[in-house]
């Protein structure tokens, strides 16, 4: 081994602790000649070697930062835990991740949880064998206390920089995240249901994900400031394990219930996401009530479901692409050394 490689591998040791320590810049070159007692051309083809494997990166009049990849923790690897891989609008926000963080030479590794704790408790695990620099993920029953946040913590203090993804757990502190803002969303249906003429307005909420909660409360805050307040008899709320059953086995006895025990006298209802407004269109159809001549159905999201539905749907959407490169880039910059902030992303 060269001079200038064992320098190399002694400076991936020592940037691997600094980054446990939130330390991203390296010292100057002369800084480190006298440090290690070598000259600067054994300094400077270490840094070349470390700056060719995507170890460090360069920044003009600033020096030299660690990106985040190291030769020990599978190189450009970010692991995200999503609740799905496959459902709804989750492959397009993963292509979107992807594709962003492809173009700096990451690789996105999946690992579904299925909004399931237990499953997002052993993703964990297998984490903390070997953990990543950075990672993202979406909260499981994000509304609910974490049993998990101890091996988050264990994380973050071997290193790793944790972006959620969606939502995050209040009770882990200095979270980052990327998320939609929910209650602004809330409000703006409020709004446009109610300048279409609707004062009876019902809904159908996630509960177990905060997403829910945020997005009712923006609706029933929107409809108290303009008079119609939301009753309590007209909102109905449905869990993780109601929306299993649907995509695996189409049971939709929440779907029904709500409409049987919830939308009488009501023209309008504002669902948690185009998912459930879909299903709730068919269950309509069924029932013998038409959509939007007897019934206006509004909801959350924009994915194809929107366009496929037998009555097009109105849904909120923000740009494209917008959520997956936001969070993308989030990651990147906090493994390139610059502090992450959080990002509410407007509807």
């Amino acid at each position: 081994m060269t001079k200038y490689e064992a320098l190399a591998n002694t400076l991936t040791e020592r940037i691997r602790r600094n980054l446990q320590s939130g330390i991203s810049r390296l010292p100057t070159e002369s800084q480190l000649c006298a440090e290690y007692h070598v000259s600067r051309q054994t300094v400077r083809a270490a840094l070349a070697l470390l700056h060719k494997q995507g170890i460090i990166t360069s920044r003009q009049g600033s020096g030299s930062y660690a990106t985040g990849v190291s030769t020990d923790n599978g190189g450009g690897v970010i692991p995200i835990l999503i609740a799905s891989s496959q459902e709804y609008i989750y492959p397009q926000l993963l292509s979107d991740i992807q594709a962003a963080l492809l173009e700096h030479k990451y690789q996105l590794r999946i690992y579904p949880t299925g909004n399931d704790t237990s499953v997002e408790r052993s993703h964990l695990k297998t984490l903390l064998l070997q953990p990543p620099c950075g990672m993202i993920a979406e909260g499981c029953k994000s509304t609910l206390p974490s049993p998990n946040l101890d091996l988050y913590e264990r994380l973050r203090e071997r290193g790793t920089f944790i972006l959620f993804l969606h939502n995050y757990y209040p009770a882990f502190p200095d979270s980052v995240y990327v998320k939609d803002d929910n209650y602004y969303g809330g409000c703006l249906l409020a709004e446009h249901l109610v300048s279409l003429g609707h004062t009876r307005i019902a809904g159908l909420f996630k509960m177990d994900d905060a997403q829910g909660p945020e997005r009712y409360h923006g609706v029933a805050s929107r409809l108290r400031d303009l008079g119609h307040p939301l009753q309590d008899a007209h909102v109905g709320w449905y869990t993780s394990p109601d929306i299993d059953a649907l995509e695996a086995k189409q049971d939709t006895r929440f779907v029904t219930n709500f409409i049987q025990e919830r939308l009488s006298g009501c023209s309008a209802v504002v669902c948690y996401n185009d998912e459930v407004a879909y299903w709730l269109i068919k269950e309509l159809s069924y029932a013998g009530i038409h959509v939007p001549h007897e019934i206006s159905v509004v909801c959350f999201d924009n994915s194809y479901l929107s366009e496929v539905s037998s009555v097009r749907i109105t849904t909120l959407t923000h740009a494209p692409h917008e959520i997956g490169e936001c969070a993308a880039g989030c990651i990147l910059e906090q493994l390139r050394g610059i502090p992450a902030v959080s990002h509410t992303i407007p509807w």
